[in-house]
């Protein structure tokens, strides 16, 4: 009975953050309604929410959305999918091994500190501005806050687990795979959530400069012909994608990592 007294209070808690932001959100809309409706800026160049819904309903209605949509959609997934499985097990191994850490550590933090945008020249040259450089884009983005959490959790790993290991006589390889890599979990999850978040900011940039397809390449596409409406309502649609991916990934977070929890 005592263990599940601060449920209630944790549910209320987060009805109430739910509560506040759909009040937000709402406060906000209406005061850029107000001020388009008003003429406080012009709704030619800045749209309105009920310009953009309406232009989204139409998209929708029409199925012009889902062609950008998909596209979108499936370079992130299969950049996430190439950071993945790249990422974890070279987290596992660089965090477990001080002289692989030493060696990658300084390259791990130029890669994920510098801006890729600065790269975007170099890139179309090497690769194009086909689906290979929105390719490397997208995991040049995603893999390294990934790898920067699988490292962090490898290293903060219990001595207490790893001396377990050797009294068992263990291998290094097994201890990786069913010792780190449970203990780790709650880090890796951690950082596939904001991986995914920057897989689709980089999904989209690559489309912007360089894309003929996606959300990205849709949205640079409608405000150069000046069709705010449609393209607010492709900005919505990148919010809302953004807003499932997180929160989809952190709930996972939450399902498989409880036990990490601290109370």
């Amino acid at each position: 009975m005592r263990t599940a007294g601060p449920r209630p209070r944790r549910t209320s808690g987060r009805h109430l953050n739910l509560v506040l932001g759909v009040v937000g959100l709402a406060v906000v809309l209406g005061a850029w309604q107000l001020c388009a409706v008003t003429g406080i800026v012009d709704p030619n160049f800045s749209s309105s929410p009920s310009g953009a819904f309406l232009a989204l309903i139409e998209s929708v209605g029409s199925g012009a959305i889902w062609a950008p949509l998909g596209s979108t959609l499936s370079i992130v997934a299969l950049g996430m999918a190439i950071s993945v499985v790249a990422g974890i097990p070279a987290g596992l191994l660089i965090g477990r091994n001080k002289y692989l850490h030493g060696l990658t550590d300084p390259l791990i933090s130029i890669m994920y500190s510098v801006p890729y945008v600065v790269f975007l020249p170099m890139l179309i040259f090497w690769f194009g501005i086909e689906m290979n450089a929105r390719l490397v884009i997208v995991v040049w983005s995603s893999l390294f806050p990934l790898l920067i959490n699988v490292i962090a959790g490898s290293r903060n790993l219990d001595p207490a687990y790893t001396q377990v290991s050797r009294v068992y006589c263990a291998s290094r390889l097994y201890t990786l795979r069913a010792v780190a890599f449970p203990a780790t979990l709650p880090y890796i999850l951690a950082g596939i959530r904001q991986a995914v978040g920057r897989a689709l900011i980089g999904a989209i940039v690559a489309e912007l400069f360089m894309g003929s397809s996606g959300l990205g390449y849709q949205v640079q596409l409608q405000t150069s012909n000046f069709a705010m409406d449609e393209a607010m309502a492709s900005i919505a649609v990148i919010a809302v994608v953004a807003i499932v991916l997180t929160r989809g990934v952190g709930h996972l977070e939450r399902r498989f990592t409880f036990w990490s929890a601290s109370d």
